[in-house]
């Protein structure tokens, strides 16, 4: 499984890297996880819950970085075990630097097996697109919730990364939410979408229309049916 893509964040690289680099924010943003904790330089190991489609279960995992350039990037290194499977990646973070902003560039390769490998491919990517989505909002809005608590220097100069308190995580119905619109937009190409719409409303109009002309042509019979009943 391949998975690799981009995200922008509105803080400078240094702020985003500190977040990139702290185990109890990145546990609080991502969906299903329950434990992230230090256990060694450069190490953690996690419990991470998953729901991808009927499999279930959770994963303890061990999660090494390497070839770590500070503030620019890190290669990961993921080994995880559970109910449902195991799950084996490797990948690498990368920071840009763009004006005001900082691009985030991730590139991955993951091995599952198990009971989570028979769920289907497209299934297995639509969701990892999903937890990887919507961590990297969470974060992001970390960055920005840290951002107006922080005190700003008189100087002038940008305020110092502070640790912020973590937001819950995505609930269940949200991650559900997420999976099932990374689905559409993988099953519907944006050109596509308008024509689409246009369609499944003229559909629904179309069975809203027959079941008024239904039960009122029922109402009709029902009216003559009795009329026609000796009283």
């Amino acid at each position: 499984m391949k998975v690799q893509g981009s995200y922008t964040f509105a803080a400078p690289q240094d702020v985003v890297w500190f977040m990139l680099r702290d185990p109890e924010v990145l546990s609080k943003v991502m969906p299903g996880c329950e434990q992230l904790e230090e256990i060694g330089e450069n190490q953690y190991q996690g419990i991470l819950k998953i729901n991808v489609g009927p499999v279930q279960g959770k994963f303890k995992g061990d999660i090494t970085l390497s070839d770590i350039k500070d503030p620019e990037s890190y290669h990961i290194n993921v080994d995880g075990k559970g109910a449902p499977g195991f799950v084996k990646g490797t990948g690498k973070l990368r920071l840009e630097a763009e004006g005001d902003a900082t691009i985030l560039h991730y590139d991955g390769d993951a091995q599952v097996g198990g009971r989570l490998a028979s769920v289907g491919q497209r299934l297995l990517d639509t969701t990892a697109k999903a937890i990887i989505r919507q961590s990297l909002e969470g974060l992001g809005q970390q960055i920005q919730a840290q951002r107006m608590a922080a005190a700003s220097p008189g100087n002038g100069a940008p305020a110092m990364p502070h640790k912020p308190v973590p937001a819950p995580a995505p609930s269940q119905m949200q991650f559900a939410a997420g999976v099932a619109k990374n689905m559409f937009a993988e099953m519907i190409p944006p050109h596509q979408r308008e024509d689409f719409f246009t369609k499944l409303v003229l559909a629904v109009g179309g069975i809203i229309l027959f079941r008024l002309i239904s039960n009122w042509w029922m109402n009709r019979l029902a009216d003559k049916i009795a009329k026609r009943i000796p009283k």
